[in-house]
């Protein structure tokens, strides 16, 4: 009993050094300690928690999986060996196993911030929509978001979803999710364009009209809102669009989008003194690229000499570009919305706005306006062409002009991302990482909080 009495004693002592050298930032020497403090206690649930941690600080990855996979046995450490194990897995990245191991951490804890986040960052790295709006539900509950911020972000992820089943087919579904998204966020464009298309879809075309007026009331003009408005009526004759068009221009006359959006639908009617006091003194105060295409199209429209028109269109081709959707975090422009940035991966920060300059260059090809395409058609070409990879349409300026022509197109949508989402864990990738110990479901185990 005396020399049991001594090997606790150093036991201890070895335990208490292993963790003052870990907090002091030694994870060799605490290492060290606990596996002496282990050979002495032989009491592995007090010191496999201190390995495991030492072991990670250290680097040594295997050992620190292996000591967290054996904290897996104790129902009392489960929940910090899954944890554990998932950080390893990030570490190595194995995304789709380390979301496997965030969903059993989230089934043990509910309530568990890290857990919530963690789990939540994974799902919307995995595009696991539906997933991700449970999380979220789970951190409003938990009190971690405020409502307000809580609806924004379920929007946000509606509308992915509507996007990711939209392209799988699931119209049904689609439209259920867009609809959602839209009565969470109405200043949302996206969400807006694709709701008022299900409702065209239903035959509610009222209904349309009311959810695009508030989303151009709410965030203001946007061609993606003019395109979904003039969709509404494809089959209108210009004058008939210019009219119906005056109660959306009455909202913010004076945003650039509206004068813009103005001049094309002037211009698609022929009406090119009107087109020209639209833009007013646009041409000296935003020189864009759609801005300067539209002046070329309003001098060609008005018999102004060739020279004049190539003038405009030589200038059209280095001037800045129009707003697009940037990431307010990296400052990447997007072709369209996306719930996640495409460079950086930050979730919801695509804004509506002047790209940074230096981040993409101005483009202005046939595409650009639709409607004034006849000006770069051979013979009218300018003899500075744009760089060769400048030559995709400009997305703003080719949607409004659809809303300008009379395009029986339907309302401009935001694509989903071309990229396949990746493939989602299943309980047999979690049964590979945890070996021969068995993880009871959540239900079955004690001290659940």
């Amino acid at each position: 009993r005396y020399f049991q009495r001594g090997r606790e004693r150093r036991g201890f002592a070895a335990l208490a050094d292993a963790m003052v050298a870990l907090a002091a930032g030694e994870p060799r020497e605490a290492l060290s300690k606990a596996e002496k403090a282990e050979r002495l206690l032989g009491r592995p649930e007090l010191t496999r928690l201190i390995t495991a941690q030492a072991a990670e600080a250290a680097g040594d990855r295997k050992r620190a999986a292996e000591a967290w996979k054996a904290l897996l046995a104790d129902p009392r450490t489960r929940f910090v060996g899954v944890r554990g194990l998932m950080r390893e897995k990030l570490a190595e990245g194995d995304v789709e196993t380390a979301l496997a191991l965030a969903r059993k951490a989230f089934e043990l804890r509910p309530r568990h911030g890290e857990t919530l986040d963690t789990l939540l960052a994974l799902q919307n790295r995995a595009h696991d929509w539906h997933g991700a709006r449970t999380t979220l539900a789970a951190q409003l509950r938990a009190g971690r978001l405020p409502r307000d911020v809580h609806a924004r972000r379920d929007a946000v992820l509606a509308l992915a979803e509507a996007l990711d089943r939209a392209s799988r087919g699931d119209q049904e579904g689609a439209d259920r999710a867009a609809r959602e998204a839209q009565r969470m966020a109405p200043d949302l464009v996206p969400a807006a364009v694709m709701a008022a298309r299900a409702e065209l879809r239903a035959g509610n075309r009222r209904a349309a009209e009311r959810i695009l007026r508030r989303a151009w009331k709410a965030a203001g003009p946007h061609p993606e809102l003019a395109a979904a408005w003039a969709a509404l009526e494809p089959d209108e004759t210009p004058e008939a669009r210019r009219r119906r068009f005056a109660r959306l221009l009455s909202e913010h006359p004076d945003d650039p989008e509206t004068r813009m959006l103005e001049a094309e639908l002037a211009l698609a009617a022929e009406d090119f003194p009107a087109a020209r006091r639209a833009l007013g003194d646009l041409p000296e105060t935003r020189p864009t690229a759609r801005v300067l295409t539209l002046m070329a199209a309003i001098a060609k429209g008005q018999g102004a000499p060739e020279h004049e028109i190539r003038g405009w269109l030589a200038r059209a081709i280095s001037a800045p570009r129009d707003r697009a959707w940037v990431c307010e975090a990296c400052g990447h422009v997007h072709a369209h919305w996306v719930p996640l940035c495409e460079r950086c991966g930050a979730f919801d920060t695509l804004a509506w706005t002047e790209p940074p300059e230096g981040e993409a260059g101005a483009r202005t090809t046939p595409e650009l306006l639709p409607v004034i395409a006849g000006l770069l058609e051979a013979g009218d070409r300018p003899a500075t062409e744009a760089p060769e990879e400048s030559e995709e349409p400009d997305a703003a300026g080719a949607e409004a002009a659809s809303a300008a022509g009379g395009s029986d197109a339907g309302p401009a949508e935001p694509a989903a991302p071309e990229s396949a989402p990746p493939r989602r864990a299943s309980a047999d990738d979690t049964e590979e990482v945890y070996g021969d110990v068995v993880v009871l479901p959540a239900s079955e185990e004690p001290g659940k909080s």
